[in-house]
């Protein structure tokens, strides 16, 4: 008999339910205080269900990307349950880019890196992530392409950009153009994430949670 328990009854709708909710975890993540990671970390938090947004904790630390790694490891230990430490960074003009990210990895903190700047990820939404030499380019570049995709001007302070994303994007395509790009760079012996242009890391993060939500 379907939705009974062992004695028979059937189950209530509240066991039912529980049961079902994903076993996602719990993130720290930490970013500095550029706006534009900060939108649209609160959008992905606010994508997934109520009940599990609390396993999201999202800081915005004021703080230079050099010291990101150590204030993500002080501020997580006072919030021991959060398992999964991640801090979000672009490349920019950050010169121990590579530096950071190793750092980052030798603490067990993972890490959401874009090179040359989170604009690039925002690209792979409309299915394609072009070659840039800096942040401005890219950042010039993404905001003609989010205005021909949604007739709107693109925003750095836009707290709905994730939103956005994913009404006029496809996170899915996005996930794997950027896991194709990784591999490409991986095979073209290009094995420094600064090196890796145009590349990310956040859709690691991204397909995690997600993928977790949808089993």
């Amino acid at each position: 008999m379907k939705n009974c328990n062992r004695t028979g009854n059937r189950k209530s709708r509240e066991q039912f339910y529980r049961k079902r909710v994903p076993n996602l975890g719990y993130y720290f993540i930490v970013t500095d205080t550029k706006e534009t990671e900060q939108n649209y970390m609160f959008g992905l938090r606010d994508s997934i269900p109520k009940e599990l947004q609390g396993k999201l904790v999202i800081k915005v630390k004021k703080t230079s990307t050099s010291n990101l790694v150590e204030e993500a490891k002080n501020m997580a230990s006072l919030h021991p349950q959060y398992g999964e430490i991640w801090i979000i960074f672009d490349r920019d003009q950050v010169a121990n880019f590579d530096e950071i990210i190793h750092e980052a990895r030798r603490q067990g903190i993972q890490v959401g890196w874009t090179n040359p700047c989170i604009e690039e990820w925002f690209s792979a939404y409309f299915g394609v992530m072009p070659l840039h030499s800096d942040s401005v380019s890219c950042c010039d570049k993404f905001s003609r392409l989010y205005l021909l995709r949604t007739h709107q001007q693109y925003a750095k302070s836009d707290a709905k950009i994730y939103d956005k994303l994913n009404r006029f994007g496809d996170e899915r395509q996005a996930i794997k153009l950027a896991d194709k790009k990784l591999r490409e760079h991986i095979a073209d012996g290009k094995n420094k994430p600064s090196e890796q242009n145009p590349g990310t890391t956040v859709h690691i993060l991204v397909n995690e949670i997600k993928a977790k939500i949808q089993r």
